[in-house]
């Protein structure tokens, strides 16, 4: 049956190899939710079989647990009430043993082998994408648009790049060589043999904001390498990898292999079930997507595992020219108000130098900057029903706590205010808060205030603009940089800082393409060279410790 399902699958992975080498645009599962692409049914059908989950258990047994839990909260206010297996300190023993139990047969499958369930189970999720997409809405408090692209079709193409890669690691040795070294007389001949072997059990970590896109790179990436795979959800974003396990248990038991190769361990707030989990001796791989504090943990405590980490950053633009100015602004006031600005890549400091900056416009000052962004932003967010679909819904108090105490920290170019959800009358949403300080405050930019807060830094110019990018992302990470210049020699000196710092850049954005949004197959999301991440979606490093390859030999 494997050798079935990958030739069923293998258009889209050879389309996928390809794509990673080109770097050119490839998407392999349509983002837009229209019934022109879906069906007229689809997202009917969808939303029926989210909300069908509503109130019930979640139909998975999982060894090792402990009862039932329940711990989502809509951000748009709805009743979730799914009960989900508890996994607790006192049932890890169980659960991982079963974890094992099947990993010898799933060597034995080989690379097309787990290939082909892998893009047999990415398949069945994108017959699920309107399912899912309410599922990531509805716990992540993005709007649906961006939890269908973000959490469904840009979600499964990370994860069939993290498969692609993968499969192309796996192969780079012959499964059999003979070996023969001249001698006296007839050689000396061996025949050796190469298996690709998984580490042993992978751990993922989820996140409340992008449990999918965030979880499903390393859990495929562990999976099609060998590995058995626990899935331990954010309490507050179970739903989605949920379905997601039921998925890859559904498919892994009809191809004939133990369902409990990936298994879903939910635990209620508070339980602290991720630090016995990721320091037990089995745990051999951790994907963890979260704060700084608990991600370098990690990296100290879990020293048995190899770990995988996307912690928090200081991301910045630096502007100090531009030939499109109220481009700059409309492109800018979209970067912050997406999501509300809960993204590991939206930009939180805004480097403008205080004598002001040029424009097709003629001089800005640092004030007219601050006051055209404002109004960028408060023009896009306009219209209450169209700003919701941008700004989604905040995902937990933490984020407005943050927001609330923002203002105290300089002085206030925009408010930041309330709206009034037109078909979620519970949801908390809100509009983009802009703080202009000076440059010496570094204690208060050079932290993260994630969520939808954003500084503009008044530097003495662009030369000090540019040392403090360097030096804050040298410190406190980053995923994501950008630069408006007119100045080829500056975008040459933000390059080069961007080296330095180890974060990507992105150079005078003025259309549809944004800093805090990255393509699948062409952008790599992180670098692993600053402490805003170790790893990058999706690279040759992202998987290659994820399996070893271990020899056999005998005379010939």
């Amino acid at each position: 049956m494997t050798a079935d399902l990958l030739s069923s699958h293998r258009e889209r992975l050879n389309g996928a190899l390809k794509a990673i080498h080109d770097r050119g645009y490839h998407s392999a599962f349509p983002e837009s939710p229209s019934p022109r692409v879906y069906g007229e049914t689809a997202a009917a059908d969808g939303k029926a079989a989210f909300e069908a989950h509503l109130g019930t258990t979640y139909a998975l047994e999982i060894p090792g647990s402990r009862g039932t839990v329940v711990t989502e909260q809509s951000p748009y206010g709805i009743a979730l009430d799914v009960s989900y297996p508890r996994v607790v300190e006192d049932g890890l023993d169980e659960l991982l043993a079963a974890a094992q139990q099947g990993l010898a047969d799933w060597r034995r499958a080989g690379i097309d082998g787990r290939t082909g369930v892998t893009l047999e189970i990415l398949d069945r999720l994108h017959k699920r994408i309107f399912e899912l997409a309410n599922a990531v809405q509805h716990t992540s408090g993005q709007a649906f648009v961006m939890a269908f692209q973000a959490g469904g079709a840009h979600a499964l193409d990370r994860a069939l790049e993290a498969v692609a890669y993968a499969y192309e690691e796996m192969g780079r040795y012959p499964a059999t060589a003979t070996w023969e070294k001249p001698a006296k007389g007839d050689p000396i001949r061996m025949e050796k043999t190469f298996t690709v072997t998984g580490r042993g059990v992978a751990l993922v970590i989820g996140c409340n904001t992008f449990p999918t896109w965030n979880s499903w790179p390393g859990l495929f990436a562990s999976l099609v390498t060998g590995n058995a795979v626990v899935v331990k959800p954010h309490p507050l974003a179970v739903l989605p990898l949920a379905i997601t396990v039921e998925v890859c248990r559904e498919v892994l038991a009809e191809a004939g292999f133990d369902p409990n190769l990936v298994t879903l361990a939910t635990e209620r707030a508070g339980d602290g079930l991720a630090k016995p989990l990721a320091t037990r001796p089995e745990v051999k791989l951790i994907d963890f997507t979260g704060g700084s504090e608990f991600g370098e943990w990690l990296e100290q405590n879990a020293t048995q595992a190899t770990v995988f980490t996307e912690k928090a950053g200081v991301n910045a633009v630096l502007i100090d020219s531009t030939d499109s100015f109220k481009a700059l602004c409309n492109n800018l006031a979209f970067t912050l108000s997406l999501y509300s600005g809960q993204m590991c890549t939206t930009t939180q400091n805004l480097f403008v130098p205080a004598g002001g900056i040029e424009t097709d416009e003629g001089h800005k000052s640092f004030e007219e900057v601050g006051a055209a962004l404002a109004t960028a932003i408060s023009k896009l967010l306009g219209d209450d029903a169209r700003a919701v679909e941008i700004l989604g819904g905040i995902v937990n108090q933490a984020v407005i706590s943050r927001l609330d105490l923002a203002p105290e920290y300089g002085d206030v170019v925009l408010e930041s205010r309330a709206i009034q959800h037109p078909a979620f009358p519970e949801a908390v949403v809100r509009t983009p808060l802009l703080v202009a300080i000076d440059a010496d405050d570094v204690e208060v930019y050079g932290r993260e205030c994630f969520g939808p807060v954003s500084f503009l830094v008044k530097t003495a110019d662009t030369a000090q603009s540019i040392d403090l990018f360097r030096s804050t992302v040298t410190e406190g990470g980053a995923m994501t940089a950008g630069i408006y210049s007119t100045d080829s020699k500056v975008l040459d000196e933000a390059r080069d800082a961007a080296l330095d710092a180890g974060v990507a850049l992105s150079e005078n954005l003025t259309g549809q393409v944004f800093v805090n949004q990255s393509a699948a197959f062409s952008d790599f999301h992180g670098t692993g060279a600053n402490p805003a991440a170790n790893a990058t979606y999706t690279d040759g490093a992202y998987v290659a410790s994820r399996f070893r390859v271990i020899q056999s030999r005998r005379h010939a």
